[in-house]
């Protein structure tokens, strides 16, 4: 038996070969998943699932699929509404992609994750460690201000590969640094 929180509601899941299941499934409105026959409230079991790149899933074996069910998608599917057919991707409001609860999950247009993204205090504090980072690079700062001069000068005679091999980075080192992806302090 499943303890009731106050306010929350289940719903049923209902995916690729779900019928063919011996239990039914259903997610909650505060991010749960259960297993039932009956009903959740009568014989319905808590499961906890796996974390799939931090986020929780289902592992169910179902025919024709791989049975990998995230929990977030199936709770923002029941529970969540989408303003446009862009909208492919539900995200965590509070970038904890533990917390599966209605409330925390938005579905959104692959801009809004990619910016959302850049917001995550995760991301936030990588950047701050890479920015402040000494040692194991393969440049310099001296190297960097010459890379973006010979990069931004419109009368460079090196190509991008040729430049890449006399730094001995790659290519995509060199347009990380012209976006500002990599070596953004450096002007």
């Amino acid at each position: 038996m499943i303890k009731k929180i106050p306010g929350e509601i289940w719903k049923q899941m209902q995916f690729s070969g779900y019928k063919n299941l011996r239990k039914k499934y259903a997610v909650s409105s505060q991010g749960r998943a259960a297993s039932f026959t009956e009903s959740v409230a009568k014989d319905g079991k808590l499961l906890n699932g796996s974390l799939t790149s931090g986020y929780r899933t289902l592992n169910l074996h179902v025919e024709g699929g791989n049975g990998t069910i995230y929990i977030h998608r199936e709770v923002a599917k029941l529970f969540g509404k989408k303003k446009s057919t862009k909208e492919k991707f539900v995200i965590h409001v509070n970038h904890k992609k533990t917390d599966n609860t209605a409330k925390n999950l938005k579905w959104a247009t692959l801009e809004e994750v990619s910016s959302h993204q850049q917001k995550s205090p995760l991301k936030i504090a990588y950047k701050k460690r890479q920015a402040n980072r000494t040692e194991g690079l393969k440049l310099n700062a001296t190297q960097v201000k010459i890379i973006k001069d010979i990069i931004k000068n419109p009368k460079r005679k090196l190509t991008y590969k040729q430049l890449a091999t006399k730094y001995k980075v790659s290519e995509m080192t060199l347009y990380r640094i012209k976006s500002g992806e990599n070596w953004g302090r450096i002007k």
